[in-house]
């Protein structure tokens, strides 16, 4: 049994410590992430509320903006996206000359029935 065990010990000598810095980060992470979320609960729910509707919409605007949403959401933001602006209509703006403005494609007015 003592064998096992020096072989187990040297292997775990044998591993990198920045493995072991990872591992210890990791706890170390987690520990926090739990004392975090306790204190959380322990909030008023409305701040809570408020707290994440700010969060979720300054990310959602990043992607709106940038066009990095992830793929699945891509129907979702493209539905959404005219009615904001974006990274690429603002460099479109940026290239114009000073003063002018982007003229619309000229439409065709309807055409009038002849009368009779």
């Amino acid at each position: 049994m003592f064998l096992l065990a020096v072989s187990a010990l040297d292997k775990a000598a044998s591993i990198p410590p920045s493995f072991w810095f990872k591992v210890a980060g990791g706890i170390l992470a987690f520990l926090v992430a739990v004392v975090i979320l306790r204190k959380v609960l322990q909030m008023n729910k409305f701040l809570i509320g408020i707290v994440c509707f700010v969060a979720f919409g300054i990310v959602g605007f990043s992607w709106i903006y940038n066009r990095n949403e992830p793929a699945f959401l891509t129907p979702v933001i493209d539905r959404i996206a005219p009615f904001f602006p974006s990274k690429g209509g603002y460099e479109i703006r940026q290239a114009e000359e000073p003063g002018q403005k982007t003229k619309a494609p000229a439409s065709k007015p309807p055409a009038k029935k002849p009368s009779r």
